[in-house]
């Protein structure tokens, strides 16, 4: 009899719950002025925001990649940019155990393929180890050589 009038309780407590959850969606849609019952003093009327879902983006920064054919290529360490804030490039903390002997090679961006949404951490690499670790080493301040976009592309540097 207990268990049955806690079913009963916990049953009209999740229905009752429901409507409050609907308008979650719609807030979604709305633009941040209207929903917003406080004024932000960083933002104005005019100002554009948009939403970004969390299963529609995933960071990058700390993610293995791999080679085509499943080989561990490294973690990307850093993100490169040119002067208009276009992403150009990956760095790639390559080879090495705990940071010991690794050293850092930077990959055309457009070479990544990111994996579907229900595969969120697998990023790859269409070289093979081989071609990664006769790469040159990325070194800041000097000329960078990127792999895998258009042959090999030397990019002053930034």
């Amino acid at each position: 009899m207990r268990s049955c009038l806690l079913t009963a309780a916990i049953l009209a407590a999740s229905v009752c719950a429901l409507p409050a959850v609907a308008p979650l969606a719609e807030e979604i849609r709305q633009p941040w002025a209207a929903t917003s019952t406080s004024r932000d003093p960083h933002y104005s009327e005019d100002t554009w925001q948009s939403i970004l879902l969390s299963h529609d983006v995933q960071g990058a920064l700390g993610k293995e990649v791999r080679s085509g054919t499943g080989e561990n290529l490294g973690r990307i360490v850093d993100v490169l940019v040119d002067q208009g804030g276009q992403v150009r490039a990956a760095v790639i903390d390559f080879g090495g155990f705990l940071g010991v002997g690794s050293r850092k090679i930077v990959v055309d961006w457009g070479a990544l393929h990111f994996a579907p949404a229900h595969e969120r951490d697998r990023i790859s690499l269409n070289l093979t180890r081989d071609q990664v670790s006769a790469a040159p080493e990325y070194k800041p301040g000097q000329p960078i050589v990127v792999l895998g976009g258009q042959g090999l592309t030397a990019v002053p540097p930034m």
